[in-house]
């Protein structure tokens, strides 16, 4: 069994991406090893409004929670950080603070573009962060500073979809199989040939759309948080493995604007200035 720990809202901020590794600071590291910089907030004003963040509701979140339970991850999140992405590209200042909870999580944004949701930016914090100043900052560095891709631009607008992951239920396992492929989400921490210690994270969903086992997400972990040295049994076991779940919710261009538009109409938000709908 995992032994189940909390994540403190005091310690620093680590960033890293859902699909490989921004070699984030997850703890304090050996002496030698290299600490990398943390991403600022890309938003370009800061405290000014254009309208509130709430929205119409739209349908219950994708989350990989029992459905018993009651979901803190809303629609609205992801609403919340298609208004800050907008605002940002077309140099407005953002919207004024959302309307949904702002309990400390940790958290992550995912960018997808097309038809075949192709990644084009990642990037969260395992430190639990207020969730409005959160989802503003991570909306602006996976949109923007995600260095496997370019940024995203306001004519890819019309062909996004947004998800926003909430992290629960960290829980450190002594053996690197202690987990389940679609159920948990997975952190690990190694040292590489160097001895310098390296941390990746997949989140939930990873491995199950991927079509992997266990031992195949383990590899590719490792390859994507930089280890280049043949991967044995005995590695696999020296990894010290962090598991955890996630309430995840995803919406699309298109679903945003009908919210939006509902929202105008009922008079519960003011348009965005200079709103323009793609085609």
């Amino acid at each position: 069994m995992g032994k189940r720990r909390c994540v403190s809202t005091t310690e620093n901020k680590p960033s890293s991406g859902c699909c490989g590794v921004k070699k984030p600071k997850l703890c304090p590291s050996p002496a030698g090893s290299v600490q990398p910089p943390v991403p600022h907030n890309c938003q370009p004003h800061e405290d000014k409004t254009v309208g509130p963040g709430a929205l119409t509701p739209l349908s219950r979140p994708n989350g990989t929670t029992s459905g018993r339970e009651q979901l803190v991850v809303t629609a609205e999140m992801g609403c919340y950080c298609f208004d800050v992405l907008y605002c940002h590209l077309h140099g407005f200042p953002q919207p004024r603070l959302p309307r949904f909870t702002n309990d400390p999580y940790p958290l992550f944004v995912t960018w997808k573009a097309g038809r075949d949701k192709r990644l084009r930016g990642c990037i969260g914090t395992f430190s639990a962060m207020n969730l409005h100043s959160g989802l503003r900052e991570y909306t602006l560095t996976s949109a923007l500073k995600d260095s496997r891709f370019p940024p995203l631009t306001r004519e890819e607008l019309p062909k996004l979809s947004c998800s926003v992951s909430l992290l629960t239920n960290f829980e450190d396992v002594g053996d690197f199989l202690d987990w389940e492929v679609g159920i948990h989400g997975i952190r690990i921490e190694f040292l590489n040939e160097k001895g310098v210690k390296r941390t990746a994270t997949y989140l939930p969903e990873v491995a199950k759309e991927q079509d992997w086992d266990q031992i195949q997400t383990i590899d590719s972990l490792l390859r994507k948080g930089g280890f280049k040295a043949p991967i044995t049994n005995e590695f696999r076991k020296s990894i010290k493995l962090t598991r955890y779940r996630s309430e995840k919710v995803t919406i699309s261009y298109t679903e945003y604007m009908a919210s939006r538009q509902n929202a105008q109409q009922n008079g519960t938000v003011h348009a965005l200035p200079h709103y323009t709908h793609y085609s």
